[in-house]
C-alpha cells in the first residue's frame, strides 16, 4: 500500500534556470545529482513532506529529452512512496494497468523506483518509490 507523495517530478530545460523559480519561494536545493542510467540530472526541493524534483536530460535520447520535445516543460510525473515496491507492481498488473518496469530500477538518491505506464493511468505518469 503506498504511504503518501514522496515527490512530483517536473521536467525542465535546464535546472540552473528553472531552480531560481523554486528558490524565489523560499525553497532550498537539497541536492543535485545525475542519474547515469536514466540519462537525467536531478535537483530536489524539499516542502513539507513532499518533494519537487527537477529533471533535465543529460542526452537528447533520454525519456526526459522525448518528454520535452513532445510536451514541453511541466509536470513529468508523481511517485508514491511505498515499502514494498514490487507488491504494488504485481497488484497493478493484476489489476490491469501497463507497467513501465516489470521490476524495481534504481533512481535517484539510490531509491528503488518503478513507472507505470501513463496510458492506463489517466494520463498520469505514475512511479513508485522506496528507500
Amino acid at each position: 500500500m503506498v504511504k503518501k507523495i514522496d515527490h512530483i517530478g517536473i521536467a525542465v530545460e535546464s535546472i540552473d534556470k528553472a531552480r531560481l523559480f523554486y528558490e524565489n519561494l523560499g525553497l532550498v536545493c537539497e541536492k543535485i545529482e545525475t542519474v547515469e542510467s536514466q540519462k537525467v540530472k536531478t535537483a530536489f526541493f524539499q516542502i513539507g513532506e513532499l518533494h519537487i524534483e527537477l529533471l533535465e536530460p543529460t542526452s537528447d535520447d533520454s525519456t526526459i529529452a522525448k518528454f520535452l520535445k513532445k510536451q514541453g516543460e511541466g509536470v513529468h510525473h508523481i511517485a508514491y512512496e511505498t515499502d514494498n515496491i514490487q507488491g504494488e507492481l504485481d497488484a497493478m498488473r493484476k489489476s490491469g494497468h501497463a507497467l513501465i518496469h516489470e521490476i524495481p530500477i534504481t533512481g535517484a538518491g539510490g531509491k528503488q523506483v518503478a513507472f507505470l505506464h501513463p496510458k492506463s493511468t489517466f494520463g498520469v505518469l505514475t512511479e513508485f518509490c522506496m528507500e
